[in-house]
């Protein structure tokens, strides 16, 4: 590591885990990094990438676990980053959707140390790509939206348009909402939306812990109101979702 050269920080999105959907760019900036400060979901498989001797450093986020906070991750990639190594911040997804990314860009600035940002594969594409449907369909799903499921406390985020995220011509993304889409299900379902609406429970995708449930609104909402927590990250789909091809 050599102190002289200017601080700089790789901002590297990984996708939803399987290490062939890296960009290039990505992949080349985990193979040259000296220290890489990895999300939970960033682990596993995507880390063997990494120079041999990188310093590996989690500072990842899961539901219900102990974690660190997030003022803690920007001093650790603060204090990286002024030794002059080569630092990679590997997030999960594409970083700049609900990945915390502008409260560690803005440590960054305040300490006068540049970066630039890799995007990669969001989970919607993922799990859209995986159940063999597209995210949005001509003349029917002109619109696509995405949404977190939870607030910084785990609860149904408040001040939600619900006008808009009950609009069946739209197809909807909610992140992390495992354990709050009954009760976001039924500020649906009081907003317009039809209880059979078409959903989608993507859950691990692109890891061998992959599993899709086709339902509706309403079903989803049940099975997830009896069986509330998963190990595996969760996304759900509704919407005007195009049908499974056999």
């Amino acid at each position: 590591m050599n102190s002289e050269l200017t601080p700089f920080v790789s901002f590297v999105s990984s996708g939803p885990g399987d290490p062939e959907l890296l960009t290039l760019r990505a992949l080349r900036r985990l193979e040259a990094a000296e220290v890489v400060l990895y999300d939970d979901l960033s682990a596993g498989p995507l880390l063997d990438l990494a120079a041999p001797g990188a310093d590996l450093v989690s500072v990842g986020k899961r539901a219900g676990r102990a974690s660190p906070r997030q003022d803690h991750v920007s001093r650790l990639l603060v204090e990286h980053a002024l030794t002059g190594a080569k630092v990679v911040r590997l997030k999960s997804g594409d970083a700049g959707i609900f990945g915390r990314l502008e409260e560690e860009i803005t440590a960054l600035a305040a300490a006068g140390i540049g970066y630039e940002i890799v995007p990669g594969v969001s989970a919607p594409s993922a799990a859209a790509a995986a159940a063999g449907i597209p995210l949005t369909r001509r003349l029917k799903a002109r619109r696509l939206q995405f949404v977190t499921g939870h607030d910084v406390t785990g609860a149904l985020p408040g001040q939600l348009n619900w006008q808009a995220l009950a609009d069946p011509g739209a197809v909807t993304a909610v992140y992390m909402a495992r354990g709050t889409f009954a009760q976001f299900a039924a500020m649906l379902l009081r907003a317009g939306l039809a209880g059979d609406c078409p959903a989608l429970l993507a859950e691990g995708v692109a890891t061998p812990q992959q599993r899709l449930y086709f339902e509706t609104v309403q079903s989803l909402a049940a099975r997830l109101r009896d069986c509330p927590k998963s190990e595996a990250p969760t996304l759900i789909l509704y919407g005007a979702l195009a049908e499974r091809q056999a």
